[in-house]
């Protein structure tokens, strides 16, 4: 006789690296990156922990998988936005760009631990390479040059996807940041307390976190608004490239 299958145990038939790459990104998201391990998945699916490596080969492969995942999720986010109607001016490539990146990011906070392993990864997700190949195009329909649009790519760096490495940011204030929490808190107050010791030192810094702080809870050491940040700084950019595009077409 069969033994009745341990409740919360799913039978083997029915795990498949999808779903195990799902659960993995839900557990990431729930408890961060650190928490998502191989013995831990295992127990969100409910599963011993060998039995993963049917599916994900060792936590690096997990790794790549997640990225995958959530670049997907991006994919599906930005659909069409990549596509400019024939009739559309050599201009409309700037909005319709800033449109697909800021979509990106929205994407990226709702899984704010997945820039992070973007970062770290050794190869490019299809989705990514594709997500890149819509930009390119854009920008090809804009009259930029190939030589131009290798250039803006270096200059938009991880921006292009959505997240940018903040030039003041203490350990775990950039999770916290980008889901909009108050974790950063407790670092956001050290690290002010240890520039107002440092006043005479780094005059120019405390004058100018003096005028422009704020209490915003939400942003990178309460200084300054993290998306107001981010998109002051891609608008810089793609306004230089639609200068240095109309420069090349006269």
């Amino acid at each position: 006789m069969t033994s009745p299958r341990t409740a919360g145990t799913a039978p083997r038939n029915a795990l498949t690296r999808a779903r195990v790459l799902e659960s993995a990104v839900a557990l990431a998201d729930r408890e961060g990156l650190g928490a998502l391990t191989m013995r831990s998945l295992a127990r969100e699916l409910g599963i011993e922990a060998m039995s993963l490596y049917h599916h994900v080969a060792n936590k690096e492969d997990l790794l790549d998988g997640v990225v995958d995942v959530v670049a997907a999720e991006i994919q599906d986010a930005v659909g069409g936005l990549a596509a400019l109607p024939d009739e559309a001016p050599g201009s409309a490539w700037k909005p319709a760009m800033r449109r697909q990146i800021l979509t990106a990011r929205a994407v990226l906070l709702r899984h704010p631990w997945a820039s992070t392993v973007l970062e770290t990864r050794t190869s490019f997700s299809l989705h990514i390479v594709r997500y890149y190949e819509s930009l390119l195009g854009l920008m090809r329909r804009g009259g930029f040059s190939y030589d131009l649009i290798h250039h803006a790519m270096h200059a938009l760096g991880s921006r292009a996807l959505g997240f940018s490495q903040e030039l003041f940011e203490p350990d775990g204030a950039a999770a916290g940041s980008a889901a909009g929490g108050s974790a950063t808190a407790g670092a956001d107050d050290a690290a002010t307390a240890m520039l107002v010791q440092m006043a005479d030192q780094v005059p120019h810094m405390v004058e100018m976190l003096a005028e422009v702080g704020h209490e915003d809870a939400g942003s990178a050491l309460g200084w300054c608004d993290g998306q107001s940040e981010f998109e002051f700084g891609l608008d810089l950019i793609l306004d230089g490239l639609d200068r240095l595009a109309e420069r090349e077409q006269h």
